[in-house]
């Protein structure tokens, strides 16, 4: 029971409401027949005007009570969420993909919150939502770890340096459950200065259907951030995940570093490099006999416009180890792709 004082205080919502707008023409080299472009959820669509993602958010934060209720759409929303199971009638993604975040959390204690729901993902570094990461596209490491999650999350944050958080999921971005198997989640975050963040990621789950032969999936991930200076931003990722089935052990791995540099107080440069492996098709089925192995790299350039507006220019290059990327028809492919991308977006 609150006390009168308490009560009151609690009483009082801080409701905020947001929005978010991201417009985009994406170039791709490899011309693809269908206009999709290969291994990405982002600028997904060649030669093409469209929206990447749009949505509209409701978010309540108080001294003991908090949640965040957000809607979206766009063609990343089309692209990232059409692996979710469709099983029985009230499943599958017609629905769960214009869900961004549905959340209600508790605070248990001065420094423990309890959440559940829909919420965005506990791995890596680079998020959903383009505005807040260093570089426009997302690396092949990010698009091939969760960008959202279902299920619960407990986080203890005792000070500013370091917070913990654990995860109980029905998989490895999945909102519709597809076995009857929980996942587990860890994530720690230590500053080791107030320039640089040393961070863990790990999962922990069977990401097989019902029906199919257990596989215990153990991802771990290690992730750094520094800030040399206030224009410098460095950041890097490390990735490592094995699945184990019947004895068969199938392994991928993937690496990125990324770097931003502010130019002026309203242009910054972007660059990165990354490298991906996946040749058992654990993460990133490709459909061929080869899985994906490849490296990759992007420099790009935003400016920040007054009134919540940020214009962003990118070139992003892959080369994979095998032909795996559309090349000016249906029975072409290449080893390697290109595109120049560009991005209006707004900010409400």
């Amino acid at each position: 029971m609150l006390l009168p004082a308490d009560s009151a205080r609690d009483s009082t919502r801080a409701l905020t409401v947001s929005g978010f707008i991201d417009l985009y023409y994406a170039y791709d080299l490899g011309r693809p027949s269908q206009r999709d472009r290969a291994f990405t959820t982002q600028a997904v669509r060649h030669n093409e005007i469209n929206v990447n993602l749009a949505h509209v958010a409701l978010a309540v934060e108080r001294d003991r009570v908090r949640g965040r209720l957000a809607f979206q759409a766009g063609t990343a929303v089309q692209v990232n969420y059409a692996g979710e199971p469709a099983i029985g009638a009230a499943s599958g993604s017609s629905l769960s993909r214009h869900l961004q975040e549905a959340t209600a959390g508790v605070r248990l204690s001065r420094t423990t919150w309890l959440d559940a729901g829909i919420y965005f993902s506990y791995i890596g570094w680079e998020g959903w939502i383009s505005r807040d990461n260093p570089t426009y596209s997302r690396s092949l490491v990010a698009d091939y770890t969760p960008y959202y999650e279902s299920g619960i999350r407990l986080g203890w944050q005792p000070d500013r340096r370091f917070s913990l958080q654990g995860h109980l999921m029905n998989g490895w971005q999945k909102i519709s459950e597809d076995n009857n198997s929980k996942a587990l989640g860890l994530r720690m975050d230590y500053a080791v200065t107030p320039r640089f963040i040393v961070a863990y990621g790990g999962f922990l789950g069977n990401e097989q259907p019902a029906g199919s032969a257990r596989a215990t999936r153990l991802f771990n991930q290690l992730m750094l951030k520094a800030e040399p200076s206030a224009r410098l931003l460095l950041q890097g990722q490390l990735d490592y995940g094995r699945e184990a089935a019947r004895g068969v052990l199938r392994d991928w791995y993937g690496a990125v570093l990324i770097a931003r540099l502010s130019l002026a107080s309203r242009v910054a440069t972007s660059a990165r490099i990354e490298r991906f492996a996946d040749p058992d098709q654990v993460v990133a089925p490709t459909g061929e006999v080869v899985g994906l192995v490849a490296t990759g790299g992007s420099l790009g350039v935003d400016v920040s416009i007054p009134g919540g507006v940020l214009w962003r220019l990118e070139a992003r290059a892959l080369h994979a180890r095998s032909a795996l990327f559309p090349k000016h028809g249906v029975d072409q492919a290449s080893r390697s792709n290109a595109a120049l991308l560009t991005s209006l977006a707004l900010t409400l």
